[in-house]
């Protein structure tokens, strides 16, 4: 596709060591290098900080990470996520995010989180989500605060199988791991069976054991430098993954307002601010200087109160925004998956002003023939022979109709996206049957194939393409009734371009001027009164999904305009 960089360059937070984790994410590289039109697909493993130091030096085009650090990078660097990582229901596997509060098996004394009182419990990083956060909020929700020193964080670093060698040394009395990390461990051999156990079990019918809620998955996102179409082939790349295998199971963006919620609680990156602005730290901050200006303080006291008070209320106004935000986010996803279908529609609302009329021709001659039979009928005139012409006819006319409303309830219809080898000038000529059939005169369409036999497959999605030809053939004719052309011909070429195939669509309208066609696939942009400015975008977008190109040139042998689109040819 051009465009695309020569290296796609993706971070991956590798939580259990570089080596584990190019294990787990190679299926992966492998899968995106077959897909994606690049030289090289290249994955690169970094511990927090350094994906962090990564992103910053704009070293990465895009960045697969768990969702908290995801929603830190979002805020200080710009990421962008383009989808989210996918579990099947009750899939075991080890990047589901949540955590698990393990102890050893012989400590009887600790059976809940509540045991955790004044106890030490072994963590990886302190801004690490499932290592430490996500445990974090559980205990607080149940009343044990490690900031109050209710028990002691003991932090390991990673890899996360220090946290074992914490508790063997007995310097920490319980540890906290990723949800089935346990299980995986135990089933790999690299640890004993019955050795350690969960605290306060969770999900006693899922494969894995946790003490805390689950958390939406992994992020998939581009960074704030990479290119829209090298992130928009890549999305592609990522839906059309079917698999077991976690690491190629994702889905859209999912909606990461329960992260927000649990990080804005606990009062770190990127909510941070918030804790700037807590009573308690500004009593330690000055601490002395209060204690030398006693007097002063208790007169500034209420004062003090009225700006905190102030600042709650701007916080509260800022968490709204970002929750606001975070829906309209969502929802502008939602709207994406629907562009597709309602570009259709648009093509079919603006194609069947005349279909009525169209319709009404069979229908008038089935009820011609019938009132024809009965008149007979009533004057004993009634033949064979009229009776079979009749029947014809009728029979004729009624498929004529059918015909035209099922080529456009096929084009209309709302399905999956399905792509099949298609002869592209069987394709061509099934979009021109749809586009003259709704037309009371249509133009004239001229085909010119200039295809060997051999060569005329195309791997496509055949709707798809019937509405890049749909749209690109109503702009012809409406240029034709601009310049007052509409006798003229519209001319549609199937030719060969080097291992692809072209096609393209000329018009005879007055063309456009070259500071016109540097914005025409644009969204939103538009030379008609009445047009919406997105039919060309989402020809393009469709045109570049399928690995291809379209352009717009005006013709140099008369007066029109010359769309044309190329396609990966499927024949060998």
């Amino acid at each position: 596709m051009a465009g695309l960089a020569a290296e796609v360059r993706i971070g991956i937070l590798a939580w259990f060591g570089e080596e584990t984790a190019r294990k787990q994410w190679q299926p992966l590289g492998t899968t995106l290098q077959r897909l994606l039109p690049v030289e090289k697909v290249s994955l690169r493993y970094f511990d927090m900080v350094g994906l962090e130091a990564a992103v910053a030096a704009g070293e990465l085009d895009f960045v697969v990470t768990n969702p908290g650090h995801y929603v830190v990078l979002e805020a200080h660097h710009g990421i962008t996520r383009i989808a989210t990582q996918t579990l099947e229901p009750g899939q075991d596997s080890e990047h589901a995010v949540g955590s698990a509060v393990i102890v050893p098996t012989e400590r009887h004394d600790l059976q809940i989180l509540e045991d955790l009182r004044g106890k030490r419990i072994a963590a990886t990083v302190p801004d690490g989500f499932s290592g430490w956060q996500v445990v974090w909020a559980e205990l607080k929700r149940r009343g044990l605060d490690p900031e109050l020193r209710d028990l002691m964080p003991v932090f390991s670093g990673f890899p996360m199988s220090q946290i074992f060698d914490l508790m063997e040394r007995g310097e920490a009395d319980a540890g906290i791991l990723r949800v089935c990390l346990l299980e995986h461990l135990i089933r790999q051999g690299r640890l004993p069976a019955g050795r350690y156990r969960v605290l306060s079990p969770q999900g006693a019918s899922a494969p894995c054991l946790r003490s805390t809620p689950t958390y939406p998955g992994w992020a998939f996102a581009a960074a704030s430098h990479t290119p829209d179409a090298l992130a928009r082939a890549t999305l592609v790349a990522l839906l059309s993954l079917d698999s077991r295998d976690s690491v190629l199971r994702w889905g859209v963006p999912a909606d990461y307002h329960p992260v927000h919620a649990m990080l804005r609680e606990l009062q770190v990156a990127p909510y941070e601010f918030l804790r700037e602005h807590r009573l308690e730290v500004q009593i330690r901050r000055y601490w002395p200087v209060a204690a030398v200006f006693v007097a002063l303080l208790a007169f500034w006291f209420a004062y003090t109160l009225r700006v905190e008070a102030i600042v709650q209320r701007r916080t509260r106004e800022l968490s709204a925004a970002m929750a606001a935000r975070d829906a309209l986010e969502e929802s502008v996803q939602a709207h994406r998956q629907q562009m597709d279908h309602l570009s259709r529609l648009s093509i079919l609302g603006q194609l069947s002003g005349t279909l009525a009329h169209e319709l009404n021709q069979p229908l008038a001659t089935i009820g011609n023939y019938a009132r024809s039979l009965t008149r007979r009928l009533q004057a004993g005139k009634l033949s064979d022979a009229a009776v079979a012409q009749a029947a014809e006819e009728i029979a004729s006319q009624s498929e004529r109709a059918a015909g035209i409303l099922d080529g456009i309830r096929n084009f209309a219809r709302k399905r999956v996206r399905r792509r099949e080898d298609c002869d592209i000038a069987l394709l061509v000529d099934e979009a021109v049957a749809l586009f003259l059939g709704m037309m009371t005169r249509g133009p004239e369409v001229n085909i010119v194939q200039h295809l060997p036999p051999e060569r005329r497959s195309v791997h496509v999605d055949r709707l798809q393409i019937q509405q890049i030809l749909l749209n690109l053939l109503k702009n012809a004719f409406d240029a034709h009734r601009l310049a007052e052309r509409v006798g003229q011909p519209i001319d549609i070429e199937l030719d060969t371009e080097g291992d692809r195939i072209r096609v393209a669509v000329r018009d005879r309208g007055p063309g456009l001027a070259a500071e016109i066609q540097e914005h025409l696939f644009e969204p939103f942009f538009t030379t008609k009164p009445d047009g919406m400015g997105l039919g060309l975008s989402i020809c393009k977008g469709i045109v570049e999904a399928h690995a291809g190109q379209l352009e717009a040139t005006n013709c140099t042998d008369g007066p029109g305009l010359r769309f044309s689109f190329t396609l990966p040819s499927a024949s060998p």
